[in-house]
C-alpha cells in the first residue's frame, strides 16, 4: 500500500502520456484522477497507521549506489512527517486533477496536461518520502523540470516560454547549492542517509572544514547550502522572481505549484533537516533574517499589483517568508503546520480565481473586472472564505498557524525573534489590505468589463464547484481540528521526525506573552481589511491623486515594479553574464584556446612546422652531419648540467611553453 501511494500517480501520468490518443481526452483525464485518488486514499490509511498509531515504515527496495563509502538505496521512509506532507500533496492534487477536468476541456492536449500534472505529483512523492538526500534530489529536480513542463504548457505563448526558462535558471541556482550541501554532508559525515546524518550531528559541532582557505563551521556551511536550495524552491527573496512569472501556465497549474507541491519542498527541506539546523545557530539566524524580509516584501509588493494571480502569487511568497522564519525561530512543527493550512486556502483562491478568469473570457486584469458578486455569486463566496482564512480572521484555518508563528516569534526574546515578530505583524496588515482589495475591485465594484463577456458569465460547473467546496470546508476547519495533535503542547505527535533542543522551544513563553501582542496581528488584519473596502469604494478619487503626486508615484511604481529586482537582475546580471559567456567564454575560450590547443588548432601547428621543417632538406650530407651534431652536443650539455639546470628552469612548465609554441605558430599562420 505504500507503495502504490508514490506509484500510482506515476502509473497514471505514463498511461496518460503514451495511450493518451486512443483513450481519448476524458479517458486520460479519468485514469490519472482515479489513480491520484486512490493515492488519496491510501495516504489517509497511512496518516492514520502512522501518524495517529504512531507505527513509522521504513521499506528498502535495493541498493542504488554502492561505491566505496558513497552508498544510497532505493528506500521510503514513513515518519510523522512524511505523512503529513502526503495527505497535503495528494488532497490537493487529487482536487486540482478533477478540477483540470472542467478547466481545461476545451483544450485538445488534455491528456498531456493530466499526465504532466500526475508527473509533478509522483515527483514531490519521491521527495517527501525519500530515506536519503540523493534520492530526495531526484524529487527535488523532478518537480523542477515538471515545473518547467506545466508552465510552459501553451508553449506557443512568448510570455509563457520566458516564464519557464525564467523558474528553470532560478531553481537551478538554488540546486547548486544544494548540491553543494549534499556534497559537504558525505565530505563530513561520509554518508548520505537521514538515520546516519543526523545521528552524528551532535558529534560534529567543533568540526571545521576549509573552503578556499578560510576555516568554517562544518555543520553552518553545510545548513547555509542546505537554505539555499529552500531559498529557490521555496522562492524566498533573491530567487523569488520566478514565482509571480509561474502564473503563465494554466491555473490549476499555479495551484498545485503554489499550494501542494514545490514551494513547499524548501520548507520541507529544512524541516526535515532540523537535527543538522539545531546545531548551526547562526544559519538559523540566516533564515530567520531572510525568511521575514520575504514576507514584508512579498506582501508590500501584493498590495499594488493588478492582475488576479499575481496578487494570489505574492501572497504565496509572502506566506512561505512566514514559514521560514518559524523555522528559524526552531519551531518546526508549527512550520509545517502553516504549510498544511496554506496549501488548502491558497488552492481553494487560486482556483476560484481560475473560475474568474473562465467566467471573463480569460480577463486577468482587476481593474477590467468589477460587478460579478451578482453574477457568480458562488465563486465569490469561495475566495471570500480563502481571503479570510489567508488574512488570519479568527477561527478560520489561517489563523490558527499564522498567529501562533508571531506569538512564537515575539517570545523567542532575541534579536531575530523580533525582528521577524514585527515585520510578520506589519506584513498581516499588508496581507488584509491586497486580499480585501483583490475581493472589492474583482467583485463588489462596478462593472468594467465589457458588456458582452460578462452577460455571458457564469458560475462555476459542477466539477469545478465540487472541489472548492471540499477546499472551503478545509479553509475553515482544518486548522481547528488539527491544532491541538499537532502543536498542542505535550503532543508526541511528530515523535523522532524533527528534533527542537530544549533551550530552543518557546512553545510555553508565548502562552504567557502580553495579551495586546496576541492580539495585534488580527487587528491590524482588521484595519487593513476594512482600510482596501473603504478607500476602493468612497475614496477612489484620493487614492488616485495620491498616486499621481511625485511621491505616490515613485512609491507605485516601486512597488508595483516589484521593488525593481527584476531591472536590477536584467541590467546588472544578466546582461553581463550574457556578454561574458559570449566575449570570453565562447569568443575566447572555446573559439580561442579550445580550438587552438585542441584538435584543429593541433593539426594547423604541426602541418606548419612540417612546411618549415622541410625546408632544412637541403640534400647535402654534411649539412645532416651537422645538425645531429649540434643535437647531440644539446643533449649531452642538458644532461651534464641537469642538476644545475632544475635549480633555475622548472620542467612542469613544459606545458606552457608548449601552449605558446601553439599559439604563436596558429597565429602566425593567420596572418
Amino acid at each position: 500500500m505504500y507503495l502504490l501511494i508514490v506509484f500510482l500517480p506515476l502509473l497514471g501520468s505514463i498511461t496518460a502520456g503514451f495511450l493518451g490518443r486512443w483513450l481519448g481526452k476524458y479517458g486520460a483525464a479519468i485514469v490519472t484522477a482515479t489513480c491520484v485518488g486512490l493515492s488519496t486514499l491510501f495516504s489517509l490509511i497511512a496518516f492514520y497507521e502512522v501518524g495517529l498509531a504512531g507505527s513509522p515504515v521504513y521499506i528498502k527496495l535495493f541498493t542504488w549506489i554502492d561505491s566505496e563509502m558513497l552508498h544510497a538505496s532505493w528506500a521510503f521512509l514513513f515518519d510523522s512527517l512524511t505523512v503529513v506532507m502526503l495527505i497535503v500533496v495528494t488532497i490537493v492534487s487529487t482536487l486540482v486533477h478533477i478540477y483540470s477536468i472542467g478547466y481545461m476541456s476545451h483544450d485538445p492536449h488534455l491528456p498531456r496536461f493530466m499526465s504532466y500534472l500526475s508527473l509533478f505529483t509522483f515527483f514531490m512523492l519521491m521527495l517527501v518520502t525519500g530515506d536519503n538526500f540523493v534520492q530526495m534530489f531526484l524529487g527535488w529536480e523532478g518537480v523542477g523540470l515538471c515545473s518547467y513542463l506545466l508552465i510552459n504548457f501553451w508553449f506557443t505563448r512568448l510570455q509563457a516560454n520566458k516564464a519557464a526558462i525564467k523558474a528553470m535558471i532560478m531553481n537551478r541556482i538554488g540546486d547548486f547549492g544544494l548540491t553543494l550541501g549534499i556534497m559537504a554532508i558525505f565530505f563530513v559525515f561520509k554518508a548520505v542517509d537521514f538515520a546516519t546524518v543526523f545521528a552524528l550531528a551532535p558529534y560534529m559541532t567543533d568540526l571545521n572544514i576549509v573552503i578556499f582557505g578560510y576555516e568554517l563551521h562544518a555543520l553552518t556551511i553545510i545548513c547555509i547550502f542546505l537554505f539555499i536550495g529552500a531559498v529557490g524552491k521555496s522562492a524566498q527573496l533573491g530567487l523569488h522572481t520566478w514565482l509571480p512569472d509561474a502564473m503563465e501556465g494554466p491555473t490549476p497549474v499555479s495551484a498545485l505549484i503554489h499550494a501542494a507541491t514545490m514551494v513547499t519542498a524548501g520548507v520541507f527541506l529544512i524541516v526535515r533537516c532540523s537535527p543538522l539546523f539545531e546545531y548551526a545557530p547562526n544559519a538559523l539566524l540566516v533564515v530567520t533574517f531572510v525568511g521575514a524580509i520575504t514576507a514584508f516584501f512579498a506582501a508590500t509588493t501584493g498590495m499594488l499589483q493588478n492582475d488576479l494571480k499575481r496578487v494570489i502569487a505574492y501572497s504565496t511568497c509572502s506566506q512561505l517568508g512566514y514559514m521560514t522564519f518559524a523555522c528559524g525561530i526552531s519551531s518546526y512543527s508549527v512550520s509545517m503546520f502553516h504549510l498544511m493550512n496554506h496549501a488548502f486556502f491558497k488552492a481553494l483562491l487560486f482556483l476560484s480565481a481560475g473560475c474568474v478568469i473562465h467566467a471573463m473570457a480569460d480577463e486577468q486584469d482587476m481593474r477590467k473586472m468589477g460587478g460579478l458578486v451578482r453574477i457568480i455569486p458562488f465563486t465569490y463566496g469561495m475566495m471570500l472564505i480563502g481571503s479570510l482564512s489567508l488574512m488570519g480572521f479568527p477561527f478560520l484555518t489561517g489563523f490558527y498557524s499564522k498567529d501562533v508563528i508571531l506569538e512564537l516569534a515575539y517570545a523567542k526574546y532575541s534579536v531575530g525573534g523580533t525582528f521577524s515578530h514585527w515585520l510578520g505583524t506589519v506584513s498581516a496588515f499588508f496581507t488584509a489590505f491586497y486580499s480585501f482589495r483583490l475581493i472589492y475591485l474583482t467583485f463588489l465594484s462596478s462593472p468594467n468589463g465589457p458588456r458582452t463577456i460578462i452577460s455571458h458569465a457564469h458560475d462555476a460547473p459542477p466539477i469545478m464547484g465540487i472541489p472548492l467546496l471540499i477546499l472551503a470546508v478545509g479553509s475553515i476547519f482544518v486548522g481547528y481540528v488539527m491544532k491541538d495533535m499537532i502543536i498542542g503542547l505535550g503532543t508526541n505527535f511528530w515523535g523522532n521526525a524533527i528534533y527542537t533542543q530544549p533551550q530552543n522551544l518557546s512553545l510555553i513563553e508565548s502562552e504567557f506573552i502580553p495579551t495586546y501582542i496576541k492580539l495585534f496581528p488580527v487587528i491590524l488584519s482588521i484595519i487593513g481589511a476594512t482600510l482596501a473596502i473603504i478607500l476602493n469604494a468612497y475614496y477612489p478619487r484620493l487614492l488616485l491623486r495620491i498616486k499621481h503626486s511625485t511621491l505616490g508615484r515613485e512609491v507605485y511604481s516601486f512597488l508595483n515594479k516589484r521593488w525593481y529586482f527584476d531591472i536590477v537582475y536584467n541590467e546588472m546580471v544578466g546582461r553581463k553574464l550574457l556578454s561574458f559567456g559570449y566575449n570570453v567564454s565562447f569568443g575566447a575560450l572555446d573559439k580561442g584556446l579550445i580550438e587552438i590547443v585542441g584538435p584543429y588548432g593541433l593539426e594547423r601547428s604541426i602541418r606548419k612546422i612540417a612546411s618549415q621543417t622541410s625546408a632544412l632538406q637541403s640534400g647535402y650530407l654534411y649539412h645532416y652531419a651537422f645538425t645531429v651534431l649540434i643535437g647531440l652536443t644539446v643533449l649531452i650539455t642538458t644532461i651534464g648540467l641537469w642538476d644545475y639546470l632544475s635549480a633555475w628552469f622548472d620542467y612542469r612548465l613544459y606545458i606552457v611553453y608548449l601552449i605558446a609554441a601553439l599559439f604563436y605558430h596558429y597565429s602566425s599562420s593567420n596572418e
